[in-house]
C-alpha cells in the first residue's frame, strides 16, 4: 500500500478539504492518519502530497522538496491579497510594457532572496495570523515577517492581452468556487464594478513557469514583479505542476 499519494487539489478547496475528500473516496484509509506535506492556497490548484500512517513522521523531508508552478499574472492591477480573492487596490492604465522589459525583470528574481509573507496568510505574528492583522486594518502596527527562499528559474511562457470584462468574469468564476469566509461577497462586488468600468480596456497577462524552493509564495512574487515593473500586478491563477519528482502524470484527481 502506498505511503505517499500525490493528489490534484482543485481551485476552491482547502488543504484540509482535500484530505477529507481523499478519505471519502478512499475509505480504506479512514482509520489511518492522513495529512498533507506543503499547503496550497484555496485559489491555487495543483499537486499536494498526502502522507499515510507512519510516513507522517517524515513530513519535513517532503515539505522541503523543490516546487514547480505555472502562474498567470495580470499587470496593471493590485489587490490586497495579491491574487483574485482580494479587494482591488489600484488600476494603472495605459500599460506601456514590452516583452523585453518583463523578461529582464523576471531575471532579477532568480536566486536566493528574502521574501515577505503575504498579509492575507496564516503566518503568525504576536500570536495572531497575518490575515487577522490585515482584516483589522492594523498592518501598519507590525513588521511583516519574511523568510529566505530561492527561485531557480522564472521563465516567461506567454504574453497576451485580456479585456477588463473578461478578466472580471474569470476572477469571479474562480472566487465562486471558494468555501468558507474569505470576504467573497465584498470582493465579487468589486470585480463587477471593475468589469463595467474597464469593459474594453486591455490588460497584459503573462504566463510564467517558476521553479523554486519550498515556502515560496507565488502571489507574493506576483506583487513583487508588479512593483519592479512599476505598474502593479496580481496572480489570477496559480498551478503547482510538480513537487520534487511527483508530477501530473502520477497524480490522483480528487
Amino acid at each position: 500500500m502506498k505511503k505517499v499519494i500525490s493528489v490534484w487539489k482543485p481551485v476552491g478547496m482547502t488543504p484540509l478539504g482535500a484530505v477529507k475528500r481523499f478519505k471519502e473516496k478512499n475509505p480504506i484509509h479512514n482509520n489511518k492518519t492522513v495529512s498533507y506535506a506543503g499547503r496550497l492556497d484555496p485559489m491555487a490548484e495543483g499537486i499536494m502530497l498526502l502522507l499515510i500512517g507512519e510516513e507522517n513522521k517524515k513530513r519535513k523531508e517532503y515539505e522541503v522538496l523543490k516546487k514547480t508552478y505555472e502562474t498567470e499574472i495580470v499587470l496593471g492591477i493590485t489587490t490586497d491579497s495579491f491574487d483574485a480573492l482580494g479587494v482591488i487596490q489600484r488600476v494603472s492604465l495605459p500599460l506601456k510594457i514590452n516583452e523585453k522589459e518583463i523578461t529582464s525583470c523576471l531575471g532579477r528574481f532568480v536566486g536566493r532572496q528574502l521574501q515577505l509573507y503575504p498579509p492575507y496568510s496564516s503566518k503568525p505574528f504576536a500570536g495572531k495570523p497575518l490575515f487577522w492583522w490585515a482584516r483589522q486594518e492594523r498592518l501598519p502596527e507590525i513588521e511583516i515577517p519574511q523568510k529566505e527562499i530561492e527561485i531557480y528559474d522564472c521563465a516567461l511562457l506567454e504574453m497576451t492581452q485580456l479585456p477588463g470584462n473578461a478578466l472580471a468574469t474569470d476572477a469571479m468564476g474562480r472566487i465562486k468556487k471558494i468555501n468558507g469566509d474569505f470576504r467573497q461577497d465584498k470582493i465579487i462586488i468589486g470585480w463587477k464594478k471593475f468589469g463595467k468600468k474597464y469593459t474594453t480596456d486591455n490588460f497584459i497577462k503573462i504566463k510564467l513557469q517558476i521553479e523554486c524552493s519550498s515556502g515560496t509564495y507565488i502571489r507574493q512574487l506576483a506583487e513583487d514583479v508588479g512593483k519592479k515593473l512599476g505598474c502593479g500586478a496580481f496572480a489570477i491563477s496559480i498551478k503547482r505542476i510538480a513537487v520534487g519528482n511527483y508530477t501530473i502524470s502520477n497524480c490522483v484527481e480528487l
